[in-house]
């Protein structure tokens, strides 16, 4: 087989994925280190770590370990796809002959190169810088309530594999992410790749998340998951690093990272079977103190006769205005509905009931994003999910409320739009969190 011949495998339920092989000069090392037992309790011991477990560790082309501070380069350069070298010296502030010195180590170990654009300058144009995405793999799950997703990605990220399976939560977590790993280890070997050209995992949930410690945090749809050690499982089963976050929050960087890099204030809604929103503020996520930044789904509206929310309190903005609660309503006026995207091909069918709903929610959630606008100021915001295809029927009575509550200031530039990205967003989003945490450790 030869680098870049596509392959077939994968055949399930939902299709057949063409493949294409990658080569890669990686240099991953899976497992203890070969150097002095003071690197190897430094990698063996960082918190959380179980000690004795290996982890893979992203060394140079000597087997050695990379230099203290390389990592922000790599991070500067992963954030903004390709850039030139005057602009890594403005973003990273440090000196040029700092820059050259850090970028040498990285053209020797593989992890960046050349990308065939050049950045015009006074002499000669420059070949501007891109993380080499063959470096290494990531593998990246997107675990929904119905079906879970798994992809192995390049570091632009790119899917190269990718396969789709049921799912259920009243399987044990310990069966869901050994399955995970099982259907992982599928697509690594359809591509001719080892476990350890993997930079890590990434997991997007459907459900509030303690970042810092890979936790779900109840209560949530992920029954049995509740402070469930992800991290831990991972390191006694596999050694390798792991990271989740919230589905919306992966779904907000993925979008804002394809679609609207020049956004340095971003506010991105979640609208399907649950609300969230997510927060990107100059290319960073905001997850605020614990994680919880974003969670609109669970503000009250003070509307008459508040609907009972599936949280346990009234008048949430979900209960007037997730899929959850508009199928109910359409159940109870005799519309068989039980999806958000039952919903959907009912306003696609022009149904009169269905679209008023939709209407309905936009409202709702104009209300809430009303008082974000004010709060945040964001120069874009961008609704997603399976309800944002009803489009202008939902979006009108957003843009309604922004403009009734909100002060020009905060408006006269603000552009509201549909989501760009498919459903593929959330676990792209997982893959980029892998993405950057590793690389933005590197030299620590």
């Amino acid at each position: 087989m030869i680098a870049g011949d596509p392959i077939d495998i994968c055949t399930n339920p939902y299709k057949t994925i063409a493949i294409t092989v990658l080569t890669s000069p990686a240099v991953l090392y899976f497992g203890a280190t070969p150097s002095s037992s003071a690197k190897l309790s430094r990698i063996y011991g960082k918190k959380g770590n179980i000690v004795g477990v290996p982890e893979t560790v992203i060394l140079d082309a000597n087997g050695h370990e990379l230099p203290a501070g390389i990592g922000q380069l790599l991070a500067i350069i992963a954030r903004n796809k390709t850039i030139s070298r005057a602009h890594l010296e403005q973003q990273s502030r440090l000196s040029r002959a700092t820059i050259v010195q850090r970028l040498g180590v990285l053209f020797n170990a593989g992890l960046i190169t050349e990308a065939d654009e050049t950045a015009p300058s006074g002499g000669r144009p420059s070949k501007l810088l891109k993380i080499n995405e063959t470096f290494a793999l990531t593998l990246a799950a997107d675990i929904g309530e119905s079906m879970i997703r798994v992809v192995l990605t390049t570091l632009e990220p790119r899917i190269v594999a990718e396969i789709t399976f049921a799912n259920s939560f009243d399987i044990a977590p310990e069966t869901t992410l050994r399955e995970i790993m099982a259907q992982g280890e599928k697509l690594l070997a359809g591509i001719g790749r080892k476990k350890a050209d993997l930079l890590g995992i990434g997991l997007s949930l459907p459900a509030p998340v303690d970042y810092d410690n890979a936790l779900v945090v109840g209560p949530s749809v992920m029954r049995g998951w509740d402070g469930f050690d992800i991290r831990g499982w991972f390191r006694e089963q596999h050694a390798i690093r792991v990271f989740a976050d919230n589905d919306v929050n992966l779904m907000a960087v993925a979008e804002q990272r394809a679609h609207w890099p020049d956004e340095d204030c971003f506010f991105f809604i979640k609208a399907g079977t649950g609300i969230g929103s997510g927060i990107v503020t100059r290319g960073e996520l905001f997850r605020g103190g614990q994680g919880a930044a974003g969670d609109v789904g669970h503000i009250q509206l003070d509307w008459a006769e508040p609907p009972l929310c599936r949280c346990g309190k009234l008048g949430c903005l979900e209960a007037y205005a997730a899929g959850w609660a508009i199928a109910r309503t359409l159940r109870d006026k005799g519309f068989e509905a039980e999806s958000a995207r039952d919903i959907i091909n009912l306003v696609q069918r022009n149904v009169p009931e269905a679209i008023q709903q939709i209407r309905f929610a936009g409202r709702g959630l104009g209300e809430i994003v009303a008082s974000v606008v004010s709060i945040l100021n964001p120069s874009r915001i961008v609704v997603g999910g399976t309800l944002a295809l009803g489009g202008e029927h939902l979006l009108a009575g957003i843009r309604e409320q922004v403009s009734q509550r909100c002060l020009p200031l905060a408006t006269r530039k603000l552009q509201i739009s549909t989501a760009r990205s498919d459903e593929r967003a959330g676990v792209l989003g997982a893959a980029q969190l892998v993405i950057d945490e590793r690389l933005q450790s590197v030299g620590k």
